[in-house]
């Protein structure tokens, strides 16, 4: 007698269990999905594939890892399409007329820090300083002194070699607390860089050192501040300022290179200003 054929049923049954048997106990599907998609991006691009789809006169063939980009990725707006931050006018009327009221502004004006978890440090220095120093920000552990830590340091050790009293030097920094993360350019359109002209045009200084590659908006100059093309000079009302433009304490510390790229530029600055 012939065996009975099994029924589908049977079939079906067996299957599950053979595929329980091997550690398989959940749902897969051939189509790769997101669930964190933008409906509205998702839809903008089903839209655009369908159209170049009609245009070729096929339906078009899109692998699941070229699913999961077009349905995740949000195209950038362009530079000419982002709305800019509005420019404030920090100063008012009546700006802070010498150092004291500067650093009592300073330390006091409200929302003028981009930070909220580190606290306000002010510049220290005299007004007519030979050199003054300009970093981008504070330290995170500064508290009571600017550059404090490490980077304090290491500008000590400059200032040394360079045969310049710290007492001498002015010493400043372009946000009054630590801002991991800060957007200078973007602080600087937005009204921080009339700050900083007024900070310098209070110190009068000599010459100026700006730590820090992102300072350039800071000082008047283009993004590109001082990498493609360094700041020389900032102007304000009572004259002119030579500028030295150098890359931030914190990466002198980590590349050595750069010291020594920094020395040279020196030396070479400093015989001619």
């Amino acid at each position: 007698m012939s065996p009975l054929a099994p029924s589908l049923a049977h079939e079906f049954e067996a299957a599950l269990a053979w595929w329980n048997l091997a550690g398989v106990d959940c749902d897969f599907d051939d189509d790769a999905t997101t669930w964190l998609a933008d409906p509205r991006v998702a839809a903008a691009m089903a839209g655009a594939q369908g159209l170049a789809a009609s245009r070729a006169g096929a339906k078009a063939l899109v692998s699941p890892a070229q699913d999961i980009v077009a349905r995740t990725a949000a195209p950038l707006p362009a530079a000419s399409e982002r709305t800019a931050s509005p420019r404030r006018d920090w100063l008012g009327d009546s700006p802070p007329g010498d150092l004291a009221a500067f650093r009592q502004w300073w330390m006091e004006t409200a929302e003028l820090s981009p930070s909220h978890g580190f606290p306000r440090v002010p510049p220290r220095g005299e007004a007519g300083a030979a050199v003054m120093v300009l970093v981008p920000q504070p330290e995170a552990d500064d508290r009571e002194r600017l550059l404090d830590g490490p980077q304090g340091r290491l500008l000590a050790n400059i200032l040394a070699a360079m045969g310049l009293e710290e007492r001498a030097v002015y010493i400043a920094a372009a946000l009054p607390a630590h801002a991991p993360m800060a957007d200078l350019p973007g602080l600087a359109a937005g009204g921080m860089d009339a700050v900083t002209a007024h900070h310098v045009k209070l110190v009068a200084p000599a010459r100026l050192i700006a730590f820090g590659s992102a300072l350039g908006p800071m000082l008047g100059a283009g993004p590109a501040g001082s990498r493609d093309q360094p700041l020389r000079e900032i102007n304000y009302i009572a004259g002119k300022v030579p500028v030295l433009s150098s890359e931030a304490l914190d990466a002198l510390m980590d590349m050595p290179r750069l010291k020594s790229r920094f020395w040279r530029r020196w030396m070479e600055w400093s015989a001619t200003n």
